[in-house]
C-alpha cells in the first residue's frame, strides 16, 4: 500500500529549510527561489496535461479508429496505466526532490558504472520529447485558430477564410513568442498563471461538458456513446483490436507531461522552486493525473453524446473542414439558433486552454534544459543553464521555443510528416518516464531508499507494471496507421524515435563517453 513517510529535519548552521538542506544531501545548492506550493506545483502538471489540449487535438484519431467506445472506455485503459507510471514517478521523485528530475533519477538508480550512459540517454528522451510536445501544442493551437477563423468568416461552405500552411505557421511561431515572454517573468507570475491555467481547465471542461450537449437539438444515445465501435475509416484497416489500439493515441497523448511537477522538484528551476518538494512533487504527479482521468472522461462523455453522424465530422467537406470538435461545436448552436456563434464562443475556451497549456509546457522544458546543461550535457552548457536576475534560466526559454519552431518547419513540407509530431512526443517521453523505473526495479531494487512518499510492497510490481505498458504503447504507437503504406501515409513515428536513439546512442560512443560523468554537484569546495 501507499505510505508516507517521515524524514528527519536536516540540520543547518546557516538556517537553510529542510529543503534546502535536502538538495544539499543530493549534491546542489539552492539557486532557484522555491515560491511553488503544492496548488501551483499541481497547477502546473494539470494545465500542461490540459485534457482540453489532448482531447480536441486528437478527437478526429479517436472517431476514426474506434469512435465512441474506444474513447470512452479506451480512456481507463490508458488512465490505469498511466497512474501505475505515475505512481512509479512519484515514489522516486519523493526519494530524489531535485529538478534535473528523470535524467537524474536514471543516474541514481542505474549504479556508479552505468550512472552517466544512463543519465545521458534517459536525458535526451526525455527533453527532445519535451520540446516536440510544445511544438505539437502550439502548432495544435495555430491549426484551431485557423478554423476558428474559418468558422468566423462563414465557413468551408459559405466562402470562409482558410489561413495557408504558411499563415498556420507564422500563427504558430507568434505564439510561441508570447509563450518565450511569459516564461521569462519570475517564478512568482509562472505560479499566478499556473494556477489561474488550471481554474480554467477545470471551469472549461465542466461548460463544455454540460453546454454542448444541452444545446444540440440531436443527441446521440447512451448505447451509442458507450458501445458504438466505428471501423469506418479511410485507412483501409479492418481489423478491431487494430483499430482500437490506435486509437488510443488520444488518451495516451492526452495523459503526458505530468513529469512537470518533478522538475519544479529536482535539480533544475522547477522541482527546486517547489516547497516541501519530497511531499509537494509526489502529490502533483498523482493528483494531476487522478483529476484529468475525471474531467477528461466528463468532456468525452459530454462531446459525444452531440455526436451523430462520424463519416460527416471527419469530412472535409463539413464547415469545419473535417475538424470533427469545431464541426461538433457550430452545428450544435446552428441547430438549435440558427447561428453557430457559440459554437465559435466554446472554441475559443478550448484555444484558451491549449494556449495555458503550451505555456507550461515551456515552463517544464526550459527548466529540464536548464538542468542538463547544469551538468554539461548539452552543446554550449555554460550558455544555457545561467539565471537572470530575476532567477529565471532565460537562455533556456529561448532556446526551447527557438527549436520547438523548428521542429514546425516539416508541416510546410508534409502535413502527415508533423502530425506524427503527437505520436513522437509521446513516445519519446513515456520512454524517459520508463527508463528510471526500469533502473528501480532493476538495479536499485534492494538498494532503493525510499522518500516520504513510497508504494511500500507494491512498489517493485507497479514499476513493471508501468515498464510493460511503456514498452507496450511504443510498438503501439509505431505501426502503420494507414494501408497501403506510402511516403504520404507513412507513421514517422518509428523513423524519428529510431533516429532519435541512434544519434543518442552515437554520440555517447563517439564522444560524450569520454566527458560527460553525468549529475555533476554545484556545491562549492
Amino acid at each position: 500500500m501507499m505510505t508516507w513517510n517521515k524524514r528527519p529535519t536536516v540540520a543547518a548552521d546557516d538556517a537553510l529549510d529542510t529543503d534546502h538542506g535536502r538538495l544539499r544531501e543530493l549534491g546542489y545548492k539552492q539557486e532557484l527561489k522555491r515560491h511553488l506550493s503544492v496548488l501551483s506545483n499541481f497547477s502546473i502538471s494539470f494545465t500542461v496535461i490540459s485534457v482540453l489540449t489532448g482531447i480536441t487535438t486528437l478527437y478526429n484519431t479517436g472517431l476514426a479508429f474506434g469512435g465512441p467506445a474506444t474513447m470512452t472506455l479506451g480512456w481507463f485503459v490508458d488512465g490505469a496505466f498511466t497512474m501505475a507510471v505515475g505512481l512509479s514517478m512519484a515514489e522516486i521523485c519523493s526519494a530524489f526532490p531535485t529538478s534535473g528530475g528523470l535524467y537524474y533519477w536514471s543516474a541514481r538508480l542505474s549504479g556508479d558504472r552505468w550512472a552517466p550512459f544512463a543519465s545521458w540517454i534517459t536525458g535526451w528522451f526525455n527533453i527532445v520529447g519535451q520540446w516536440a510536445g510544445t511544438a505539437s501544442i502550439d502548432f495544435s493551437l495555430a491549426q484551431l485558430i485557423q478554423v476558428i477563423v474559418l468558422l468566423s468568416t462563414g465557413g468551408n461552405n459559405g466562402g470562409g477564410y482558410l489561413a495557408s500552411k504558411y499563415v498556420v505557421f507564422a500563427f504558430h511561431a507568434v505564439i510561441l513568442l508570447s509563450h518565450a515572454i511569459i516564461n521569462s517573468l519570475s517564478i512568482t507570475w509562472l505560479s499566478f498563471f499556473g494556477q489561474f491555467a488550471a481554474l480554467w481547465n477545470m471551469l472549461g471542461v465542466f461548460v463544455l461538458m454540460i453546454a454542448v450537449p444541452v444545446v444540440a437539438t440531436e443527441r446521440a444515445s447512451a448505447k451509442f456513446v458507450f458501445t458504438h465501435f466505428n471501423t469506418d475509416n479511410s485507412a483501409g484497416i479492418h481489423s478491431h483490436p487494430y483499430i482500437f489500439v490506435l486509437g488510443l493515441l488520444m488518451s495516451q497523448y492526452t495523459l503526458s507531461g505530468y513529469d512537470a511537477s518533478a522538475h519544479m522538484v529536482q535539480k533544475s528551476p522547477q522541482t527546486e522552486e517547489t516547497k516541501n518538494a519530497d511531499r509537494n512533487g509526489p502529490i502533483g504527479i498523482i493528483s494531476s493525473i487522478g483529476i484529468s482521468l475525471i474531467v477528461g472522461w466528463g468532456y468525452i462523455l459530454g462531446i459525444t453524446f452531440a455526436v451523430k453522424d462520424i463519416p460527416y465530422l471527419l469530412s472535409p467537406d463539413n464547415d469545419a473542414g473535417g475538424y470533427a470538435i469545431a464541426e461538433v461545436f457550430y452545428l450544435a448552436f446552428k441547430s438549435r439558433y440558427g447561428s453557430g456563434v457559440g459554437g465559435i464562443i466554446c472554441l475559443w475556451i478550448v484555444a484558451i486552454a491549449i494556449n495555458f497549456c503550451g505555456m507550461g509546457s515551456m515552463t517544464s522544458n526550459s527548466r529540464m534544459t536548464y538542468a542538463f546543461s547544469r551538468d554539461g550535457a548539452m552543446p554550449f552548457s555554460s550558455l544555457w543553464h545561467k539565471v537572470n536576475k530575476l532567477e529565471v534560466p532565460i537562455h533556456a526559454v529561448w532556446l526551447s521555443a527557438f527549436i520547438s519552431l523548428c521542429m514546425a518547419l516539416p508541416s510546410l513540407g508534409s502535413l502527415v510528416a508533423f502530425q506524427a509530431m503527437a505520436s513522437v512526443a509521446t513516445t519519446a517521453i513515456y520512454i524517459a518516464y520508463a527508463l528510471p523505473i526500469l533502473f528501480r526495479v532493476m538495479l536499485a531494487r534492494k538498494s532503493f531508499v525510499p522518500g516520504p512518499f513510497n508504494l511500500g510492497r507494491y512498489s517493485v510490481l507497479v514499476g513493471w507494471v508501468a515498464v510493460l505498458w511503456v514498452a507496450t504503447i511504443t510498438v503501439l504507437f509505431s505501426l502503420p496507421v494507414s494501408y497501403p503504406v506510402t511516403k504520404d501515409t507513412l507513421n514517422y513515428t518509428p523513423v524519428a524515435v529510431g533516429g532519435l536513439f541512434t544519434l543518442v546512442l552515437l554520440s555517447w560512443i563517439i564522444s560524450a563517453r569520454h566527458w560527460f560523468k553525468g549529475p555533476v554537484t554545484n556545491l562549492g569546495g
